[in-house]
């Protein structure tokens, strides 16, 4: 036997799809193909000024370079809880119902690390965020998807769950607007959401990082009354202040489960850079003219990325929330992944394959928004110029 062989809990989790689709593009731009990625929501544009201003000047300082409090900054907390008042109208206590974490991926984690146990069941959503299910199954659980189709409007269907046996089921993942459709909440669904969770029980853990992204109505769930009671909710920096290589987010909801998740989070971190907190402290206080000016931005690339999908045959809902365009692909191709790879192969330009994101996912594509109109130009340029053409081993 292998003494050095891989931990069991690796067993059913495949290294992240991007993460071996850059290795592949890379080699395509090694030999000339100067590929165009239209696949990642990475923001391309800075931070407001005064954030990177707010960092270097804290940096500067001789006090600010040693370890900080698990909980994090005082003032970022307050920051934290102001921002939410102001957008949300949801008051938090700044000293036990917030947690800064350093991106909120990593509060996927240490919720997931903190609840679960092994065989304990987790519901999450498909299409959605694939480190759902990967964080719950390294964390021994076992994943139960529920379904989210067009025809529903990329909604749970919570009648049928409610007909399945959910006793073993300790959480179940939400994202609103969500990724990777875009499709926007309204109050009555996330009442819809907190009356099932306290129903059965389920701790519902809410992924907000989109809410600001060409969305005139940001919410978060924990405006609906009783949402404290069942419901933890994740927000992050990284795309609405474009600080995602920051690694700033937050974890809200009542005191005794922020102190639940604390316990897992300080034995896995030092906490956070203390300028990189007081600058994201600054990033919460922008004003609305912040979020108008990146939606106007965002908004003239959304009318390139709908020229390139006509282009391609796709369609769509025009009414998206995000970072990016959710399509379904021209019918004759077999999925999502073919029409990505030909797209890849014959145009040089990479759009992320719905599938993915889950089942319900492979007839569609997801384009992303973060990248300058020059770029998308050319992408829509190469695709006029291309016929693509399906491989003979994927025609349907």
């Amino acid at each position: 036997m292998n003494k050095l062989s891989l931990a069991n809990r690796l067993q059913g989790t495949d290294e992240y799809y991007f993460s071996k689709k850059l290795r592949e593009i890379e080699v395509l731009n090694q030999s000339g193909a100067q590929v165009i990625n239209l696949g990642i929501g990475s923001p391309d544009l800075p931070p407001h000024p005064d954030v990177i201003t707010t960092l270097a000047e804290q940096a500067s300082r001789a006090d600010v370079h040693g370890y900080q409090s698990y909980r994090g900054a005082k003032a970022l907390r307050e920051a934290m809880a102001a921002f939410y008042e102001k957008w949300y109208q949801v008051h938090l206590d700044p000293e036990s119902e917030i947690l800064p974490l350093m991106g909120s991926k990593e509060g996927i984690m240490h919720i997931s690390m903190t609840y679960l146990n092994e065989g304990d069941e987790v519901l999450v959503p498909d299409p959605g965020y694939p480190t759902y299910r990967a964080a719950s199954q390294l964390a021994g659980a076992v994943c139960r998807t529920y379904a989210l189709r067009e025809d529903r409007g990329w909604l749970p269907d919570f009648e049928a769950l409610s007909q399945e046996d959910l006793r073993k089921v300790k959480i179940m993942w939400l994202n609103y607007p969500h990724m990777p459709t875009g499709t926007l909440p309204t109050r009555a669904f996330f009442e819809q959401c907190v009356d099932f969770a306290s129903r059965h029980g389920i701790l519902l853990c809410h992924d907000n990082p989109y809410s600001f992204i060409l969305n005139d109505e940001p919410m978060s769930i924990l405006a609906v009354s009783g949402a404290k009671e069942v419901v933890l909710e994740l927000n992050s920096l990284s795309k609405s202040a474009n600080m995602a290589g920051w690694r700033v987010g937050m974890l809200c909801g009542q005191a005794g489960r922020i102190s639940e998740v604390l316990r897992f989070k300080s034995n896995m971190d030092s906490g956070m850079f203390l300028p990189v907190q007081l600058a994201a402290a600054k990033a919460l206080s922008l004003p609305a003219s912040w979020y108008q000016s990146l939606n106007e931005t965002y908004a003239r690339r959304r009318e390139k990325i709908w020229a390139l999908l006509r282009q391609l045959g796709c369609t769509w809902n025009p009414r998206q929330a995000g970072l990016f365009v959710w399509a379904r692909i021209p019918s004759g191709w077999p999925d999502g992944f073919a029409f990505s790879d030909a797209v890849l192969h014959q145009a040089h330009v990479f759009i992320t394959p719905g599938g993915i994101f889950g089942q319900q996912g492979e007839q569609y594509v997801r384009l992303s928004l973060c990248q300058p109109e020059s770029v998308l130009e050319e992408a829509l340029h190469r695709i006029q110029h291309t016929y693509l053409q399906i491989p003979e081993t994927t025609r349907v």
